[in-house]
């Protein structure tokens, strides 16, 4: 059993990978050789890191179901595409809700919303939504998440499966197009030059 001081700082673990700290807020973007379907060419924001395990959502996975036909009054909100998206291959048939609020939004003074990392909330999907409304950018809705148990993570990482970068506030959010790619081209040199690599294999 952990020590009390231990569990305390759980919430605040963080793992290092050639100096970059896996944490709440920061993106899992796949290597060019991670060829599974479920995380080809994904961009992950991870919600929770502990010594539980860790938790995080697949960005780039639209849904062909939209918000309006499973979850009608928060259909307004969703940013476009007005689609679920696919969280990742864990528990398809629950829905998580992350949100960008507005600059100078208190977030930890307003029921329904948790914090994640600077402006990104987790959005409780039973709140009012005519109350969260003016707080925030947007939201979007995940069916399922991607999930690791303690130290799975890490050796994902250790195998270089995963490039661990900084999110932007706008990431959860983000407009349709490539945002693997978009992701990875406002990284230094020459980190950014993965971005050109082809979408399909055989074109390499």
């Amino acid at each position: 059993m952990a020590r009390a001081e231990e569990h305390g700082d759980r919430s605040r673990r963080e793992s290092r990978h050639e100096d970059q700290a896996v944490r709440p807020g920061t993106l899992l973007v796949s290597a060019t050789d991670l060829v599974e379907p479920s995380f080809r060419r994904t961009v992950v924001y991870i919600v929770e890191h502990n010594d539980a395990g860790s938790l995080g959502v697949v960005l780039n996975r639209p849904s062909d179901t939209a918000v309006q036909d499973v979850l009608p009054h928060w259909a307004d909100l969703a940013a476009s595409p007005r689609t679920l998206y696919v969280g990742g291959p864990v528990k398809r048939d629950a829905a998580l809700c992350l949100t960008t609020v507005r600059v100078g939004t208190a977030i930890d003074r307003i029921d329904g919303l948790r914090r994640v990392d600077g402006r990104v909330a987790l959005l409780d999907l039973d709140s009012d939504p005519d109350i969260i409304a003016p707080l925030v950018e947007g939201i979007r809705i995940f069916a399922g998440y991607a999930g690791w148990t303690f130290g799975q993570l890490e050796g994902e990482l250790e195998r270089g499966d995963w490039i661990v970068l900084s999110a932007l506030p706008s990431d959860p959010i983000a407009q349709p197009g490539d945002l693997w790619a978009q992701v990875l081209r406002r990284q230094p040199l020459p980190l950014s030059l993965l971005a050109t690599h082809p979408i399909e294999l055989e074109r390499n």
